[in-house]
């Protein structure tokens, strides 16, 4: 445990910011680009970047880490009194009762147990307006809250129309409000705009990952068409970047760290939700075994209980998302530490940069 004494705690940061950093300049041969943020109790303890062109303010697709900031939105509105976890989504989306889902809740949608994983086969990115409608009118795997599964999809078009239903705005006007106290309006987006577009570092697929790349798709076949499988070329392409996909994020590591740090505490005098929610956000809402994927998961509201490279009982105040491609994002409830990782070497096997740099921040500060 670090010693709450302001000298040896200000003395164990610099030397985590020294240490991460090597670490990062060693790793990025291999990796080719990195950033790493780490906030505690709201202050920046690490900003540590590596590769050509990379600063903290590069951004980055950063796959489903961006489900950290969607699941974040819902949660403010619901600690504002705009959403309500419990009330049947009907009330704000009437044509989503279809098929016996009029008692399904923005809980069930959270916990990734509302039973609506799967997109329709002719999906595409440029579909995505028309699929909350689809949505809507499907019936559902199972009774919502009754299984689970990940909706790796799915998931980001429930919350944004259900965000949309509740406020008449997308997501990202929404994410854009509620972030910008914070000063990262620009640091974590769910459609990129044009004028940020000098600013994302494109992603690089590794050498020998299509066997990978050919396993996923199989895995998530059920689920997701073949045009939906994340590749690089497709991700690096502007006008795919441009389209609303609140189940991914483009961000940097700076960014969606500060949005977990203002989310289990104080950042600048900033707090996204009132200090009783966090512990009613963060613990513990469904533990199930995943349908789909087959592990058993303990989820919060929107995030996954433990931290990556760990589990839920060994690091049950940990919650966070990671992203296909290995960028992870993470915040610590006991501690105070909010954490984050991009890369530019997307790598659907690869959480080993992540797992490591994570594993050695928690070592010193959780």
């Amino acid at each position: 445990m670090v010693s709450k004494d302001p000298a040896p705690l200000r003395r164990t940061r610099m030397d985590l910011q020294e240490i991460v950093q090597k670490r990062v300049d060693e790793m990025v041969e291999a990796e080719l680009g990195l950033q790493v943020a780490v906030y505690q109790h709201g202050e920046l303890v690490v900003d540590a970047v590596a590769g050509d062109g990379v600063t903290s303010e590069s951004l980055y697709y950063a796959a489903s880490t961006g489900k950290g900031a969607s699941a974040t939105v819902a949660n403010v509105l619901v600690d504002r009194g705009i959403l309500d976890y419990d009330q049947p989504i009907v009330d704000i989306w009437p044509e989503f009762g279809a098929h016996g889902k009029d008692k399904a809740t923005l809980r069930h949608v959270l916990t990734h147990s509302v039973g609506l994983p799967a997109l329709p086969p002719d999906a595409t990115h440029e579909s995505f307006p028309t699929l909350p409608a689809y949505l809507a009118a499907a019936e559902p795997w199972w009774e919502p809250g009754t299984k689970m599964t990940y909706h790796a999809e799915t998931f980001g078009l429930l919350v944004g129309e259900i965000v949309r239903r509740a406020t008449g705005r997308s997501i990202s006007d929404v994410l854009r409000e509620l972030i910008a106290p914070l000063g990262i309006e620009n640091d974590v987006f769910f459609a990129l705009p044009s004028d940020q577009r000098d600013r994302l570092i494109p992603l690089v697929e590794p050498e020998g990952a299509e066997e990978t790349f050919t396993m996923l798709a199989g895995m998530f076949s059920k689920v997701m068409p073949p045009a939906m499988q994340p590749r690089a070329a497709g991700l690096n392409r502007p006008e795919q970047l441009a389209i609303e996909d609140p189940s991914s994020a483009i961000l940097n590591a700076r960014g969606i760290a500060k949005l977990y740090a203002g989310l289990i505490g104080e950042v600048d005098g900033v707090r996204l939700v009132r200090p009783d929610a966090v512990p009613v956000i963060t613990g513990p809402a469904l533990v199930a075994q995943d349908e789909l994927l087959g592990n058993e998961a303990t989820m919060a509201l929107g995030y996954a209980i433990g931290r990556l490279g760990s589990t839920a009982e060994e690091s049950p105040a940990t919650f966070g998302w990671p992203g296909m491609g290995g960028s992870i994002a993470w915040a610590d409830t006991r501690s105070g530490v909010a954490f984050a990782l991009t890369r530019t070497l997307f790598d659907p096997s690869g959480s080993a940069s992540a797992v490591e740099i994570g594993n050695l921040v928690a070592k010193t500060l959780c």
